[in-house]
Order: structure tokens, then C-alpha cells, then sequence
């Protein structure tokens, strides 16, 4: 299991992430019950509370973790926040569109150039557009047969 935290740390930091924050999310991915508090989670991922009050805020913010509360507990509690995965993607299709905007703006400064010194934007531009075409529907598909299940 450490390996797995570990790993998921790893492609978190990878992907621009913080690991810690990675670490985290594998750990809530892993755990049974479905939660933990922000002690148990220093404990496991071995880090200050400090860390996790940061990281645990940057997940939530991600839409990836919610915090929760027990009855007849103190603790707050975090865990994976269920359906998050296609919010998660559909949120970041305003980063794909805001990429596509800026090719354009680019190509615009540069519209005198040749052909060949506008193909760099070009292809940014048309694979972002692509994407943004795609996804949606590729999100709606996915939902439509997670609903059915």
C-alpha cells in the first residue's frame, strides 16, 4: 500500500502537482472506512498537519475530495468525493478553451508571417479546438452508462 501512495505521489508531482498532494488522494483512494482525519492522513502519508491542511484544501478546491463530518465525532473528515471524475474533466475544458483563445490571439499578432511560421500555433490552436469538440461528448457517454449501472 505505501508503494501504491507513493506511486500515485509520484504522478501527482509528474503532472505538476504537489506529491504530497498525491499522496494523499492514493491514500483515500486505498482506505476502508472511506475516510479519514486530517491526523490519521499525517500519520499514513507522513507528513505535518500543516501539509495536510494545504493539501487537502488544494483537493477540494480540485473538486477530487470533500470534507465531512461525523455525528459524535470533532474530527473533520476527508474522503474521495463520489462523481467527482467527469466534473473534474468538464472543469478543465475551460483550460483547453483558454489555450485555444490564446493560439488565436497568437496567430492574429503574426498574421503577416508565411505559412510555415504560423504552423506552431496552428497546430496548438486546432488540436485544442479538437479537444474541446470531443470531450463533451466523450463525458456525456460516460455518464450516460455510469447513470445506467
Amino acid at each position: 500500500m505505501k508503494q501504491f501512495i507513493e506511486d500515485v505521489g509520484i504522478l501527482y508531482g509528474e503532472m505538476g502537482l504537489p506529491r504530497m498532494a498525491g499522496r494523499i488522494f492514493g491514500w483515500l483512494l486505498l482506505c476502508e472506512p472511506p475516510h479519514e482525519s486530517a491526523e490519521q492522513l499525517a500519520t499514513i502519508v507522513e507528513a505535518s498537519k500543516g501539509s495536510i491542511s494545504s493539501m487537502t484544501r488544494l483537493l477540494i478546491q480540485a473538486g477530487m475530495v470533500e470534507r465531512i463530518g461525523i455525528p459524535g465525532r470533532r474530527d473533520t473528515y476527508y474522503r474521495i468525493r463520489s462523481g467527482s471524475w467527469s466534473e473534474f474533466m468538464r472543469n478543465r475544458l475551460a483550460n483547453l478553451t483558454a489555450m485555444r483563445k490564446l493560439a488565436e490571439r497568437g496567430l492574429d499578432l503574426i498574421a503577416d508571417r508565411t505559412p510555415e511560421s504560423r504552423q506552431r500555433l496552428q497546430e496548438l490552436r486546432n488540436f485544442h479546438a479538437f479537444l474541446e469538440r470531443e470531450i463533451p461528448s466523450l463525458l456525456d457517454r460516460y455518464e450516460q452508462g455510469h447513470t445506467r449501472r
